[in-house]
Order: C-alpha cells, then structure tokens, then sequence
C-alpha cells in the first residue's frame, strides 16, 4: 500500500533537485505523476529513470511564468490520469543581490517565478481539483520565508514571504472545496541553488546549523509526501519547517 494510492499529482521544477526527488519518491507510493520545467533535457531524463522502474510518470515542457503553459500542465494530468489531486509549486530561482544592487529586471524576474508561478499553477490546479472532489497544494517556500538573513538576498525573501501568506489565503478561502494548502520551508538543502546562495561561504552556512549538516532533497521529499498525503488531512494553512533547526534560534 503506498501513501499515495490512486493519487495524481503535478510538480513544478521537476528536472532536478528537490522536485525530480518529489517525483521519484511520489511515483513510488503509488501516484501517478505529471513534473514540469524548462530543463527539458534533464526532464526527460528523469521520466526515463521514473518509466524504467514501472512508476507511472510524464515530463512536459513548463514555463511557470506563462499562464498558457499552466493551462496545458494541468490538462496533460487530466487528460492521461483523469484527474489532479495534488500539486507541488515547486519551481524557484535564486539571484543573489543585495537590494542596491539589485535590477527592476531582477526583481521582475525572481517575482514572476517564484511568486507569479506559484499563483498562476494553483489557480489552474483549483478547478480540476474541485472536480475531483479535493486535493492538497504545497507551496515550496523557504527559511527565508519566516527570518531575514544578513548574508541573504531581500528579493528571494520577499517572494518566499509572499509564497508563505498566499498559502494561507488559499487554504482559508478553499478549506469548503475540501483543498488543503501548505507551506514548506526548507533551510539549506544540498542544490545547485544552495551554491548559488551561499556564494562559496557554505562552510560558514553549515555551521549555523544545529544539527551540523546539509538537508538532502529526501529530507524535504518526505515532508511534502507527508503533506500530499491523507496523513495530513486536518493540516492546512500551516508552514513545515525542515531546517535542521536553523530558525529556532
């Protein structure tokens, strides 16, 4: 019996990282999956992985920021597995830029993924959701969404606190279409887009860890898991903090 029996789910930013972990770890507790990115290549990869162990899994080419390119994710899911009971905004960018330094195109940037994505891949999801009776959204925010940090970038943390207050509006104005929303807030996890952040002071990031180490996308992949799952069915409007204890102090 896997968690996730005769669930379908759509994930964004699934070529790699946390969300091409999301997708393997989904497909095996029984969902069948639908992952976006615009790494098609490393897409594709994945789905191949995901096909060759009998999970039932489809890459398609997502442009988060591109209202069309939502529309079509959600009917791919509905169209080849019948219906949509989770998703995963899972897409997001880093610039690492102090806010002087910062561009209005940078800002319009890091906005329309990780702000604009999340809003356009949940008000898609919304209808097919309702048709299927109910379903469960998680928002992939960050640390970064509840504390400021004197090393961090103002731009991402002004769209991880967006994406942590946007679930809270989602969960409270669709609880009586029985769809749950949630946040996750990941402290640092070992990405491409932790090396980007840290900007080689990851030594001095893992040290600010009480539990001394990097997360892994597993760590992350199984509180989603946990939140997609009916385990979680009286948990909404709530933020997870998978951190290592980085916030708690």
């Amino acid at each position: 019996m896997g968690r996730l029996d005769g669930k379908v789910a759509l994930i964004s930013g699934g070529a790699r990282g946390q969300g091409a972990t999301e997708a393997q770890l989904f497909v095996r507790e029984g969902a069948k999956v639908v992952f976006g990115d615009i790494l098609d290549e490393a897409g594709k990869q994945v789905e191949t992985e995901i096909r060759a162990t009998g999970g039932e899994a489809t890459y398609v080419h997502l442009d988060v920021t591109n209202e069309n390119s939502w529309r079509a994710a959600v009917d791919t899911a509905v169209r080849l597995y019948s219906k949509l009971n989770i998703l995963v905004n899972n897409a997001g960018i880093y610039i690492r830029k102090r806010i002087e330094e910062t561009t209005e195109d940078d800002l319009d940037q890091i906005m329309a993924v990780n702000v604009k994505g999340v809003f356009l891949g949940t008000k898609h999801a919304l209808p097919a959701m309702r048709r299927a009776g109910g379903g469960s959204i998680i928002n992939i925010s960050s640390t970064a969404g509840l504390v400021g940090n004197p090393n961090g970038s103002p731009a991402y943390t002004a769209t991880k606190g967006a994406v942590r207050l946007f679930t809270k509006a989602t969960a409270v104005q669709h609880a009586r279409d029985n769809i749950r929303c949630n946040s996750v807030h990941p402290g640092p996890i070992e990405t491409d887009m932790l090396k980007e952040a840290a900007g080689g002071l990851e030594e001095a990031y893992r040290q600010r860890v009480p539990l001394g180490r990097f997360g892994t996308t597993k760590d992350i992949a199984y509180g989603v898991l946990y939140l997609a799952s009916d385990e979680s069915s009286f948990v909404t409007g709530s933020e997870l903090v998978i951190d290592g204890g980085s916030t708690a102090q």
